[in-house]
C-alpha cells in the first residue's frame, strides 16, 4: 500500500456513547458528512445489579464474642465495573486505531456520568487526547444532528 493511499484511508473518529452502548462514526475532514463504521453494545448495563452478581459472600462468627459478620470484602458496584470494562473496549479500539494509523484524531460525545470514565479509560490506553468533547447523551440521534453539535467546535 502506498502512503499516499494510507493517508486517504485515515479518517477522524466520533465516538458518541452512554454506559450501554457506542456508535463510532467516521469524518475524512473535521467538518464532513458522518458515516457510521460500527457499533459496541454494553449487555451489563441493561442488566438489574442483581442479575450481575453471581453469589453473596458466606457469614461467619466471631472467634470470641457474639457477632456474625459477612465475608466478602467491599467491591466495586457491578454496574460501575461494567460500564469502566465497556470504556476500556471503546478505548483500546481508539487506541489500536491510533497506532495503526487509521485514526486522525477524535471526538468524543458522551453521557456526562460516562465521560469521565471514557476519559480515565483513555489516561490508560490511548496516546491522544480528543480535539473536541460533548458531554451529552446523544446514543440514537441521528447524524445531522450529531453533525451540528460538532459544527459548535
Amino acid at each position: 500500500m502506498t502512503s499516499a493511499s494510507l493517508i486517504s484511508k485515515r479518517t477522524y473518529w466520533i465516538v458518541v456513547a452512554n454506559e450501554s452502548s457506542a456508535i463510532v462514526y467516521a469524518q475524512d475532514k473535521r467538518r464532513g458528512p458522518l458515516r457510521e463504521m460500527f457499533s459496541l453494545h454494553n449487555e451489563a448495563a441493561r442488566k438489574k445489579t442483581a442479575d450481575l452478581i453471581s453469589d453473596r459472600g458466606g457469614r461467619s462468627f466471631d472467634s470470641h464474642g457474639q457477632g456474625r459478620h459477612t465475608m466478602v470484602k467491599e467491591k466495586t458496584d457491578p454496574k460501575k465495573h461494567a460500564s469502566i470494562m465497556f470504556a476500556k473496549e471503546i478505548t483500546d479500539r481508539i487506541s489500536k486505531a491510533q497506532h495503526k494509523g487509521s485514526c486522525r484524531g477524535f471526538a468524543l460525545i458522551a453521557a456526562p456520568r460516562f465521560l469521565g470514565v471514557l476519559r480515565d479509560a483513555l489516561s490508560m490506553s490511548a496516546n491522544a487526547d480528543p480535539f473536541f468533547t460533548v458531554d451529552k447523551d446523544v446514543v440514537g440521534q441521528d447524524t445531522d444532528f450529531i453533525e451540528k453539535l460538532l459544527s459548535g467546535h
